[in-house]
């Protein structure tokens, strides 16, 4: 055998192989035959990347710089399909290709991973891992073709589909949970279809059609190149035109080479792809069917099944009730690419893929109709609707709210004025609107059939209200302080005496830290006693530190007197006491380490005692989880002294936070539970809103930087969307200047939505006037109450409360009656309409009405008078209507000729000629052909016999 057929050839120098040329060529010398069962043969491009062919390889005689050709993101393996050998022949076999990628041109690596990962599925490829710090991506292909990654000419990477095939216009039948619904797709993966056969029938259907490029370094553009008609269902022999919409696939391609940059070349005429047959009574009926249409029309074509596409009649919803739906799919979401989520009315939503995160294959071939639920918190344990729930959690804080004093700005939009409003209220009266708020609270949790994870979140509202009193509230100086609860909460501070005591202005901080100790306290008592009722009654010692992590001195104290523990009764009594206490108790703890003493010989829960009586918190606990407010306890009772003030407590414990010291704050749901639903949370995600509020606290000389996480519904629920009593906890604490900010108007516009998928439209606008007025969007108000006015008419217009407590808002009379016109318009009362458009000043409108639809029905009525009427308060704006003259002027013209010659009948006057009456009415002739020429398309059939009258 020749020698240049013994090796394969390797010109180019930026190309390599492994094993190397030369070592072949040793190899080859020591053990004839090793060229022809190479194993694991490499040839790669520097920078570019490398394919490792699986197994054994035949290399011998090989032009590999002419098999292989690497380019920017992309690999070709035999691109001439006639010198291309059999599979498992030469290259065309298995082999694991690494592609480096240029990450700058990229989209970032969390979403370029799962990019990568669903191209290579959709063409076969096996995706084994891709490294964002060099930017190799691996995937394993069984064999090569001629299908690939286009990039530019010759950049591409290819390989064979999977080998199933199937008929190319059978479609799946609909599966029968009536949750989902299958599409037939154009994906060739997907449906496991040749991409080589499907090629070649596009272009057979499509000769005319210049090839579409929208793909950048391989991944698609954000372009989106779409004809204004995807899909005409008005006529059962009407076809819906658009262009082609390929699937996303990353390795797609034909033999031919690519020599186009990138752009879209622009057709001369785009043809249609579907065609519907809809029955004009019934939409998507099984008797009709959705074909493939071109501009070649010859060729055959097969029928699939429309019921495929027919949304089901009851969708279950993810969280409550039904979502009722009967219509067809569009022609976008039938091709897939440019269909991605759509928003119904009330939070119902269409998408054609998986929530994020979630296992799935993410194709666009499935239908989903879901709803985001709004009304979650009303819901009881069977997750029906309560009206009393809705009362309690909506309308009663919400009247609560609206009996505050506020401030009143008004603002001017064109000629109409909005009463902007803005609570204000003195720290002095704040423990009054957390107690009529937590009384609120207190009675849904009276209402039976709640569930435990609502009963849990409900009390943690009544604490987070607790707390916003014991923080943010204020007393007169001198005013007297009554003393309440136990003997041992922060008695240190103050002698209890019996009735009240003046308090001293510079006394304040100390009372302020008492009462947040009490809140402490009465916030993990139910833990402490729940851990305690599973202990047994004789591990006292673990009853005494449990009773101490929840400041429980008392009870502490009598166990271990009622054991006979005399002794560590009296240290127990002296807790948290003086620092000298703590000073003495840590001192003979180090002469007992020094003199030797064997502590094996001591309890070790005696010993956790004796730590914290001595302040060490992290020596006592090493081992033992405790939650995160107990832990900020422990802090402010056992290791600061006594007078430290309430903002030094919180930060030490914010800045343990972040050395990692103590736990996580984290959200109640998280903390208590129990959870309906799993959810995805990592330490340092999200605090508890009670922390952010202790935060705020501590800071409130500085700007704080955490209002939005402070406000956001995970930071005190686990539903996303409730946003009931944020809302209101942001609206106190901004009317007694506990923060002000311009910068929260998402949570404004998420609790209007709640409000709004409740039928709440009163309390929405209400909310919305309570938005900050800002100099960049100064008509932002007027927009979303004319948006809720309109889409929301059927709701508020037939409920007289809402009604009349919108126009006591001082919400314009003309947006109210501009949204009934639109409303009556659309369900066809159309002289309701016209009231309502004369009504907001909309005179251009409410005439185009008068003429074409209510007109000439009073007019063939003989409601003349009624005519007179809406004639005279349109005459009144006519310099505003264009073709007044030939419109409603008519009407004018016609009454005033016709009374006229009545008054002229009646009188024996013979001074007025014959000739000026004739040529009166020969003008108003001229000019009712003329009105008949402008109107007459625009007129139903009954309104000629008007004119010829």
């Amino acid at each position: 055998m020749a020698v240049d057929a013994m090796f394969p050839v390797l010109r180019f120098s930026d190309y390599f192989t492994r094993p190397s040329v030369e070592e072949l060529v040793e190899r080859e010398a020591a053990d004839p035959g090793y060229c022809s069962r190479v194993p694991d043969f490499v040839v790669g491009r520097v920078r570019y990347g490398q394919v490792k062919f699986s197994g054994s390889t035949d290399v011998r005689g090989l032009d590999l710089n002419e098999i292989v050709k690497f380019g920017r993101h992309s690999v070709v393996v035999y691109r001439d399909e006639a010198g291309k050998p059999a599979v498992g022949h030469g290259l065309n076999k298995a082999a694991e290709v690494t592609l480096k990628l240029d990450l700058s041109t990229l989209p970032k690596p969390g979403l370029l991973v799962e990019l990568l990962r669903c191209r290579a599925k959709k063409q076969g490829a096996r995706f084994l891992s891709f490294n964002p710090v060099n930017g190799s991506w691996k995937f394993e292909v069984d064999h090569f073709s001629r299908f690939g990654l286009v990039d530019e000419e010759d950049d591409d990477v290819a390989m064979d589909e999977p080998a199933v095939r199937q008929p190319i216009a059978e479609a799946r039948d609909p599966p029968s949970n009536g949750h989902e619904l299958e599409l037939s797709h154009s994906l060739p993966a997907h449906l496991g279809l040749d991409p080589a056969k499907m090629q070649e029938m596009r272009m057979a259907l499509f000769p005319n059609d210049e090839e579409e490029e929208d793909m950048v370094d391989g991944f698609p553009s954000d372009h989106r190149h779409l004809s204004r008609e995807r899909m005409n269902v008005d006529s059962p022999n009407t076809s819906g035109k658009g262009p082609r919409m390929r699937s996303p696939s990353p390795l797609h391609g034909s033999s031919q080479k690519f020599g186009r940059r990138y752009g879209v070349l622009a057709r001369k005429e785009p043809h249609a792809l579907l065609e519907y047959n809809v029955n004009s009574t019934e939409l998507g009926a099984s008797s009709h069917g959705i074909l493939m249409s071109g501009k070649n029309k010859g060729f055959p074509v097969r029928m699939t099944k429309v019921e495929g596409f027919k949304l089901p009649a009851e969708q279950a919803t993810p969280v409550a009730g039904k979502v009722y739906s009967n219509c067809i799919v569009d022609a976008a979401l039938f091709m897939g690419r440019s269909f991605r989520v759509g928003w119904g009315p009330n939070g119902i939503l269409l998408h054609s893929g998986s929530p994020v995160n979630t296992p799935g294959t993410g194709l666009s071939s499935v239908i989903h109709i879901e709803k985001v639920a709004g009304d979650k918190v009303v819901r009881d344990e069977q997750n029906k609707v309560k009206e009393e729930l809705a009362e309690l959690c909506f309308s009663d804080p919400m009247d609560l709210h609206k009996r505050l004093d506020r401030e009143i700005l008004e603002t001017e939009s064109d000629s109409f004025k909005l009463k902007l409003q803005k609570v204000v209220a003195s720290r002095l009266v704040l423990p009054d609107i957390c107690r009529s708020y937590i009384d609120i609270i207190e009675r849904q949790l009276e209402i039976s059939d709640l569930s435990m994870s609502s009963r849990v979140l409900l009390m943690h509202q009544v604490t987070v209200w607790e707390l916003i009193r014991v923080l943010f509230s204020e007393r007169e100086a001198g005013n007297q302080l009554e003393f309440c609860g136990d003997e041992d909460q922060e008695g240190m501070i103050l002698d209890k005496k019996e009735g009240s005591v003046n308090i001293d202005p510079e006394a304040l901080p100390l009372v302020r830290r008492a009462d947040f100790s009490n809140w402490l306290q009465d916030s993990v008592c139910h833990r402490v006693q729940g851990e305690v009722g599973s202990l047994s009654d004789a591990r006292y010692l673990e009853h005494i530190v449990l009773h101490l992590t929840g400041r429980q001195l008392d009870t502490a104290t009598e166990i271990a007197a009622s054991k006979g523990d005399v002794r560590l009764a009296v240290l127990l009594s002296q807790a948290g006491g003086s620092m000298l206490n703590r000073s003495d108790v840590a001192q003979q703890l180090d002469l007992w380490k020094i003199n030797g003493l064997d502590f094996d010989y001591i309890e070790e829960d005696r010993l956790k005692i004796y730590e914290l009586l001595t302040g060490n918190i992290q020596g006592a606990l090493l081992d033992s989880p405790i939650d995160w407010k107990r832990y900020l306890g422990l802090i402010m009772w056992y290791q600061l002294s006594p007078d430290t003030s309430l903002d030094i407590i919180i930060r030490c414990y914010h800045q343990l936070l972040g050395e990692g010291k103590v736990p996580n704050p984290v959200p109640v749901y998280i903390d208590e539970g129990p959870l309906e639903e799993a959810l995805q949370w990592s330490p340092g995600d999200r605090f508890d809103i009670s922390f952010y509020l202790m935060l705020l606290h501590a800071n409130q000389d500085e700007k704080f930087g955490l209002l939005k996480t402070m406000f956001s519904a995970f930071s005190s629920s686990y539903d996303p969307m409730d946003y009931h009593m944020i809302w209101h906890q942001r609206s106190i604490l901004e009317a007694i200047g506990a923060f002000s900010t311009n910068d929260l108007h998402v949570l404004d516009l998420s609790f209007v939505h709640q409000l709004l998928c409740l039928g709440k439209c009163h309390w929405a606008i209400y909310v919305i006037l309570h938005m900050p007025h800002l100099d960049d969007a100064p008509y932002i108000h007027e927009k979303l109450i004319r948006e809720i006015l309109s889409q929301y008419c059927e709701i508020w217009s037939k409920d007289g409360a809402q009604r009349q407590y919108i126009a006591e808002l001082g919400i314009p009379a003309e947006w109210i009656h501009e949204a009934l016109a639109l409303y009556q318009e659309y369900y066809g009362d159309r002289q309701g309409a016209l009231g309502n458009y004369i009504q907001c000043g909309n005179w251009k409108k409410a005439h185009t009405i008068f003429m074409t639809s209510v007109a000439h029905s009073l007019f063939l009525s003989s409601k003349h008078q009624e005519i007179f009427d809406i004639t005279s308060a349109l005459e009144n704006h006519k310099s505003e209507i264009a073709d007044w003259d030939v419109g409603a002027a008519i009407y004018i013209d016609y009454f005033n000729i016709k009374n006229c010659m009545q008054e002229e009948s009646t009188m024996d006057d013979d001074s007025d000629p014959l000739e000026s009456k004739n040529e009166l009415c020969k003008s108003f002739f001229d000019r009712l052909n003329d009105s008949l020429g402008i109107w007459g398309s625009k007129l139903p059939i009954e309104a000629s016999d008007v004119y010829m009258k």
